[in-house]
């Protein structure tokens, strides 16, 4: 079992859906579910094993980097290409309780952004 990630003119995913695994090499999966559906379909894995990430539906596809990332969560955070996740500009506070990220405190004041949850 193999799933294969749909896109749009804009190379965002549209679809993911399961199909058959590549082991089975009597037809390119990724050609044939595509001309099924006249769009470009592409390959995506649960163990991150290829194309960096598991698509999901509003990830983009990189053609140049034959990858998959999330959208960008906010307008501070960058994409690491290395490992094709978006990166917060403040490190997580290491102090074992629960935080969320707001980007409007950030916004304000660039060395604060992490919220304690109450």
């Amino acid at each position: 079992m193999a799933h294969y990630a749909f896109l749009n003119t804009n190379n965002i995913v549209t679809e993911v859906i399961v199909g058959k695994d590549e082991t089975d090499t009597t037809h390119n999966w990724e050609e044939f579910y595509g001309e099924i559906r006249n769009q470009t379909c592409k390959r995506t894995s649960y163990n991150n094993n290829i194309r960096a990430n598991y698509a999901g539906i509003g990830y983009t596809y990189d053609s140049t980097n034959d990858v998959f990332y999330a959208p960008q969560p906010y307008a501070s955070w960058t994409l690491d290409t290395d490992t094709w996740q978006w990166v917060c500009p403040l490190t997580y506070p290491d102090d074992d309780k629960m935080y969320h990220w707001d980007e409007d405190v950030y916004q304000a004041d660039n060395s604060k952004g992490w919220i304690l949850n109450e």
